[in-house]
């Protein structure tokens, strides 16, 4: 056991140690495949599973339409006492978002977040995998948005493709 555990640290430090001088300079989420990768200098350095609005198909119109965004954002500020564990804001709405909802008369929404998994359901976040269930943010686990959030500073931009 002792064995076991001392070969799964120096795994972790290794994998750590391997990204120390890498910073992520760009997010790309591919939400028809459920993917975002953090990537540096053009290089993938990590992947995840993410779990998106209950209408994910789609650029985000109005608030409530449980869409995320399409298009170039930027991680804007974090928030460590989120309701979904850790968040990360997403820069939406911009001002094309705000001038096409306001010429429909409509609100567009905001406060779309890359985040873990609701507070209140930690012990059953297995089964959120592989759900559609966020009313329009990017969800990942809470293991993963800790992992993104030492990652990922503040003003990285965001690419979200359909």
């Amino acid at each position: 056991m002792v064995r076991l555990m001392a070969a799964a640290l120096g795994l972790l430090v290794m994998t750590l140690s391997a990204y120390a001088g890498e910073s992520v300079d760009l997010v790309v989420v591919e939400k028809s495949q459920r993917k975002m990768a953090l990537l540096s200098n053009g290089t993938e350095i990590r992947t995840y599973d993410i779990a998106l609005g209950g209408n994910a198909k789609g650029h985000k119109v109005q608030q409530g339409d449980r869409r995320t965004p399409e298009g170039r954002y930027v991680i804007d500020y974090r928030n460590p006492k989120s309701r979904y564990h850790l968040s990360l804001h997403i820069s939406y709405p911009n001002a094309q978002d705000q001038a096409r909802a306001r010429r429909k008369g409509l609100s567009p929404g905001g406060m779309i977040m890359i985040h873990g998994s609701p507070n209140h359901w930690q012990r059953t976040e297995a089964l959120l995998k592989g759900i559609d269930w966020t009313n329009g943010c990017i969800a990942v686990t809470n293991a993963e948005i800790e992992e993104i959030w030492s990652l990922v500073k503040d003003g990285t931009p965001i690419d979200i493709k359909p």
